[in-house]
């Protein structure tokens, strides 16, 4: 059976941290629609004064981010001592767990284009011990076909495994680039949520449906074991991302994301006392 469309999210530009200007694709306001995937953030610029302020020491608990560039510099250190870059092409997986405080300071560069993906956390391993996962360009698994490139982020595709598969949430995350008019197709767990965040290009999600569907949003699929992607004439370049729904209730509050209302208050107490981070 064939996933068809069933929610298009254009999200809302806002700015974060110091000032960085983005797309809040998802996020609180349809979190239970996209479970296990709490917030999608896309960037794209030219401009660095759009991003350089960047986004200086803050707390996360109970989440794992996932920070994955197409192009761009981002500097990066954290509460535990760790420090790096992700650089064009490049991943970096941080789970928070029990906390962490970390930043991100995008640099300079001729494009920053990316997204940042906030994972929820199991209850059963929100309180995990933190840890940074990079993941370099040189690391990514990748497949060419005849129409189409496929990098394996995470998860897997066609017989290729990522470096980097979850031990809390198995996620499915591709970037699949398809030149003009070509198909792509992949089979996953029928009740697993889906969807695709096209970056570039446009194209057709149904085999029945023409409804040409344009860059810069996320399209959420209904319930089928197969997905079908056809790019428009110019091609498409999409992350897809899949995962089976957590279906637990969720307590959100700005970075950290917990279980109940007592577990978020507990968090916020642990950054007033100075507990917060336990590593």
């Amino acid at each position: 059976m064939l996933r068809k469309p069933i929610q298009t999210v254009t999200g809302i530009q806002t700015t974060d941290g110091a000032g960085v200007k983005l797309v809040r694709v998802i996020g609180n306001r349809n979190v239970y629609d996209f479970d296990p995937f709490l917030m999608l953030d896309a960037f794209d610029s030219s401009d660095p004064k759009d991003y350089i302020k960047g986004f200086p020491w803050h707390p996360h608990r109970g989440i794992e981010t996932v920070t994955y560039l197409i192009a761009g510099d981002i500097v990066h250190n954290d509460s535990l001592g760790n420090e790096g870059r992700i650089l064009d092409g490049c991943c970096q997986w941080m789970t928070a767990g029990s906390g962490i405080k970390h930043q991100e300071m995008p640099q300079p560069s001729e494009r920053m284009l990316g997204v940042q993906l906030w994972l929820n956390l199991p209850a059963k391993n929100k309180m995990t011990a933190p840890k940074y996962h990079d993941i370099e360009k040189k690391d990514i698994k990748y497949i060419k076909k005849d129409g189409y490139e496929v990098r394996v982020i995470s998860g897997s595709f066609d017989g290729i495994s990522a470096q980097k598969n979850d031990e809390y949430v198995s996620a499915d995350f591709l970037d699949v680039n398809l030149s003009g008019n070509a198909s792509f197709e992949i089979d996953r767990d029928p009740d697993n949520t889906l969807f695709i965040y096209i970056i570039e290009g446009s194209g057709y999600l149904a085999k029945d449906d023409n409804s040409l569907y344009q860059s810069k949003r996320a399209v959420l699929f209904g319930e089928g074991e197969t997905l079908h992607v056809k790019a428009g004439e110019y091609g498409m370049r999409f992350f897809l991302f899949c995962a089976k729904p957590l279906k637990e209730p969720i307590a959100w509050g700005g970075p950290i994301v917990m279980n109940t209302r007592e577990e978020l208050q507990k968090a916020f107490d642990d950054l007033s006392n100075g507990t917060f981070i336990r590593q």
